[in-house]
């Protein structure tokens, strides 16, 4: 019996046009940046001294928008939750008088928390408590009559909510002075320097060793 050979047409696939393949990889590309930034990283620049020597003005940093948490569009469930925010979390959030503003701070109180300053120092649950990175730059003790800077509270953080500081303690404008910080106001944990320069960009004064170090 002769075997019979048949020629097998395959039709080639159409070329696509050269600016519709440049179009498709940058809606793609768009697109994946909005994923990663809405719900995984997000880059951030520190524009004043209230969290130094944390982060000093030109640090370059990542916040993990996930670690918390993130919520499905159009909806209030979330996904992808780690943990719940902890007391010493540097986080991002959004100022509470103006939404359209990013602060960053570091979380001092808790919810249910009794939250309290005695000249520059600071109470937790009748404790005193003291941050390795906090730091003081002014001696002066301002009297709680004129201004919550020194002395304040006590206060109960409510629930859902967290009181926070600035490392720079006496240069921060933060939870003393408006209160607090909403759970669904946290944008995400601030985790490491990637970039940091010191004074304009034309003037290149980079900061080596702040590059790739973590925040803590």
């Amino acid at each position: 019996m002769s075997e019979q050979n048949e020629d097998i047409l395959v039709a080639e696939p159409k070329k696509k046009n050269l600016w519709r393949e440049y179009a498709e990889s940058i809606v793609i590309a768009v697109l994946l940046a909005l994923v990663i930034r809405t719900y995984l990283v997000q880059a951030f620049k520190i524009p004043s001294g209230s969290m130094e020597d944390t982060l000093l003005i030109g640090d370059h940093l990542l916040v993990n928008k996930f670690i918390y948490g993130t919520k499905i569009p159009f909806s209030d469930k979330q996904v992808i939750k780690l943990r719940d925010p902890e007391r010493g979390d540097v986080v991002v959030f959004e100022y509470p008088e103006d939404p359209r503003k990013d602060f960053i701070k570091r979380i001092i109180g808790l919810p249910g928390d009794v939250v309290e300053g005695k000249e520059k120092k600071v109470y937790v649950n009748g404790k005193l408590y003291e941050n390795p990175h906090e730091v003081h730059k002014e001696t002066e003790i301002i009297p709680k009559e004129q201004n919550p800077r020194d002395t304040f509270g006590p206060v109960v953080v409510p629930a859902d909510s967290y009181f926070v500081m600035g490392d720079n303690r006496d240069r921060s404008y933060d939870s003393r002075f408006w209160k607090f910080v909403r759970r669904d106001q946290l944008k995400g944990l601030a985790f490491i320097k990637y970039w940091s320069i010191d004074g304009p960009w034309y003037q290149f004064n980079i900061r080596w060793r702040n590059i790739g170090r973590l925040i803590n």
